[in-house]
Order: structure tokens, then C-alpha cells, then sequence
């Protein structure tokens, strides 16, 4: 029987199984090419790849317009389902979108779905059904090698199981509200990795060796003024210590100060799933599940110490680095991947990550690479580089400062993937 797992109270039809070609009627997008839309410009639209980057099942606003005579577009009415006709991902094609929204340009290769009668579906039930239950249908219809596409003719052939137009309108509402919810989650935690970003820019300016100085003018322009802080030539974030008191000022170490080269350890054996992989964009230490196919005889891997600073040889300058934390001690590398042991007497090893955490520094290494094809920083070179320091007391405070916002923006990102789970469990037992 076609009835979900669970409802809401008062419901107890079965629900309904309906053709696409039965309750919708097919169009098509026009124009407006990715050179044509705009925030700044005139008349809102919405362009097809902007429905599987910028847009969830419901459009209630628009982000894009365009400058296009009005007369060469098509407009929405309002009760428009959206469906991308083309797209380099077969499962992108079944990413619908209900837009609620009059007057809105719809751009070409876009799948318009309007509805044949009255009070027979909710189109925002429709699109949540859709994405959850039809998308890999979908992407069965569609054709072609490097670009996949579906057409209209393809989605007429599918069908829809629906309740009575009162349930779609409240399971609906009820996913509306979650997605609210994970909206509301997602700008805080916007908000917070932006913030953070302002007070990295601020501890971190007393370096002017490897920091564009035009940003720190623009980043003070974009973000209040979030601690009391000190001016001199450029905006400064400065910590006091125990009595209120300035701690000294920062000094200029070559990294061959604060790290070094240890003794090569091979280890007795090697063991797959002990070996590990840096991740690029500051995605961090992970233990390397990609080994089924490794050969272990053809790498020399070497035993990695807890504390100590990894990076990627290749990719440093990508983001590839960390400290390596108490439970991968011990675990393996390759040399392309090395690790180098931290001075405690002179730098705290949070303060050395943040410090390379910013997108201004790790960038520019770039510079010091060698190699033809495939660049490469190695650990002789990376220890020449020249970096500005403060006191260690004041490392400590700013590491711990830094730590504690990235654990209120972890704990942001958790509440965002347990409310993320707990829809998709919801969408899975409320559609049939």
C-alpha cells in the first residue's frame, strides 16, 4: 500500500500514484547566458547552473538579474517547479527547485514544470519529492557523454506519488521550517568563520612580510571593530599579559629556529591503515582510506611523531599542512609528505598552524617551490622562510583565542550535519 511510515495525525489515505504528463504542464527557459546575469543588474532571474549551487528546493529569493530586454525573456508566475536540463553530473539534472516567486526571468536549459490542474499538488511538496525520491530516475534519462541532458519528453514519462493537496501542504510547511533552520545555522556559521577571519587579519598584521597590507585596509572596512585594539600605521589586535601590561613586540625568526629536520625512522612494518594524507584548503590530518590498490614496496614511508608539523611538498602552498595530533602518532609518510619537530621553547604549535592558516601566507609560498611540472617546498627550503613572531606567552593567548572560536564554529558545523540527517531520515519515512 502506498502509505508512508509516518504522517502527520488526521491522515490516513492511501496516497496516489500520478503521471508527470497527467498533472503537469512542460516548458522550457529563455536566454540569459552566464555573462548576462548579474547582482548588479536589473530584472531578477534565474539562471539552470544556479539550481544546483545557489538554490535549494524552494526559491523565495533570487540572487542573480539580468539586463536582457524584457521583451526576450520569460517570466515566471509564481507555481513554477525548476529543473536544470543540463549538467556535467547526471544527479545534478534532478535538482528541483519550487520558485514561488511572480515575475521572474527563467533562464534556457531549464526544465519548467506548470500544473495541468488546480489543487492537485503542492508545488513544494513536488520539488522535495522530487529531489529525494526521483533524482536517480533522472539521471537514468539522461543522454550524452560529457554533457548529460533531459528533456521535457523524459520527464513526462515518470511518476509521482502524492497524499491528499491538505498532507502535501503539511509536510511542506514542516520541511520549509527544517530548511529554515538549517539556513539560519548555515549564516551563523558564515558569520563566525568571517569573524574569525577579521581577527586573524588583526593579531596577524604586526607580519608585514608576507601579508598584502592593502587587504588589512579593506578587511577593517568590511568588519566592525570586534576587540579593543591598538593603532598604529595599520589597524593592530594586541593581547595584555597577566598585569595589563604590552607584551613585547614581535620578532623576525627564519622557520629553521622554531622547526627542524628529525632523524628518519623507517618503520618495522608497514601497515595500510596506519599510513597517512594531508588534505588541500585546510581540511586537515586524515588517516589515508585510498590504499587497496597501494603498492607498499615501491614508497619509503617514515614514522611520524604527535606535535609534529606536516605538510604536503606538492600542495603546502594548497592548504596541506597540520599538526599532527595525539592519535596519529606513529603513523607513516611518505617523503613527499614530511614532518618537521616544533621548538616548544620558542613557538606553541597552535600559534605555527594559525599562523600558516591564512590564506595571505600559505599562498605565497608558491614562490619558494622548485621543480619543473609538479613544484615541490622542500623542508631545507621551507626552513630559510623568514616569519614574525610574538613573546610565547602571547602565542599561547592567541592560539588558545583562535582554538576557541574554531571549536564554536565546529560545533555550528555538527548541529548543521546532525539537522541535515535528521531531514534526510524524516524525508525518507514521510514520502512514500
Amino acid at each position: 500500500m502506498n502509505i508512508p511510515q509516518l504522517r502527520f495525525p488526521g491522515f490516513k489515505e492511501e496516497w496516489a500514484k500520478k503521471k508527470f504528463d497527467e498533472i503537469f504542464l512542460f516548458s522550457i527557459g529563455k536566454n540569459i547566458k552566464q555573462n548576462e546575469a548579474s547582482p548588479e543588474f536589473k530584472t531578477p532571474c534565474v539562471r539552470y547552473g544556479e539550481l544546483y549551487h545557489l538554490y535549494n528546493e524552494v526559491i523565495t529569493e533570487v540572487i542573480n538579474k539580468t539586463n536582457i530586454d524584457p521583451s526576450e525573456l520569460l517570466f515566471s508566475d509564481g507555481d513554477e517547479i525548476l529543473l536544470p536540463s543540463a549538467g556535467e553530473d547526471p544527479l545534478d539534472i534532478g535538482s528541483a527547485s519550487a520558485l514561488t516567486l511572480k515575475n521572474v526571468a527563467i533562464g534556457r536549459t531549464i526544465n519548467i514544470l506548470k500544473p495541468a490542474k488546480e489543487n492537485v499538488y503542492s508545488q513544494v511538496f513536488a520539488s522535495y519529492y522530487i529531489n529525494h525520491k526521483l533524482k536517480e530516475n533522472i539521471s537514468k534519462l539522461a543522454k550524452g557523454v560529457s554533457i548529460s541532458n533531459v528533456y521535457n519528453s523524459d520527464l513526462k514519462t515518470l511518476e509521482i506519488t502524492i497524499p491528499s493537496i491538505e498532507e502535501q501542504q503539511k509536510n511542506a510547511s514542516f520541511f520549509c521550517v527544517i530548511d529554515q533552520k538549517i539556513q539560519a545555522l548555515k549564516k551563523k556559521h558564515h558569520l563566525l568563520a568571517q569573524y574569525k577571519k577579521g581577527v586573524m587579519q588583526k593579531l596577524f598584521c604586526q607580519n608585514q612580510d608576507f601579508e598584502d597590507l592593502q587587504m588589512s585596509r579593506i578587511e577593517e572596512e568590511e568588519n566592525p571593530t570586534i576587540l579593543q585594539s591598538s593603532k598604529s600605521r595599520f589597524r593592530q589586535l594586541r593581547f595584555k599579559d597577566e598585569n595589563e601590561q604590552d607584551f613585547p613586540a614581535w620578532e623576525v625568526k627564519k622557520l629553521g629556529e622554531v622547526l627542524s629536520i628529525p632523524e628518519k625512522t623507517k618503520p618495522e612494518k608497514i601497515e595500510k591503515d596506519k599510513l597517512l594524507t594531508v588534505k588541500l584548503h585546510l581540511k586537515g590530518l586524515f588517516k589515508n582510506e585510498s590504499t587497496e590498490g597501494l603498492s607498499i614496496g615501491s614508497t619509503t614511508y617514515y614514522v611520524r611523531k604527535k606535535g609534529q608539523f606536516i605538510y604536503g611538498k606538492q600542495n603546502l602552498f594548497n592548504g596541506a599542512f597540520g599538526i599532527i595530533p595525539n592519535e596519529f602518532d606513529s603513523y607513516l609518510s611518505s617523503g613527499d609528505v614530511p614532518a618537521l619537530d616544533v621548538n616548544h621553547n620558542i613557538i606553541n604549535p597552535k600559534f605555527l598552524y594559525y599562523y600558516f592558516a591564512r590564506e595571505v601566507f600559505y599562498k605565497k609560498l608558491e614562490e619558494i617551490a622548485s621543480g619543473s611540472g609538479s613544484k615541490r617546498i622542500h623542508e631545507e627550503t621551507l626552513l630559510k622562510v623568514e616569519i614574525s613572531i610574538p613573546c610565547l606567552e602571547e602565542q599561547t593567548a592567541i592560539a588558545n583565542f583562535l582554538s576557541s572560536l574554531d571549536e564554536k564554529i565546529n560545533a555550528v558545523q555538527q548541529q548543521i550535519e546532525k539537522t541535515e540527517t535528521w531531514k534526510k531520515g524524516l524525508l525518507q519515512k514521510m514520502f512514500v
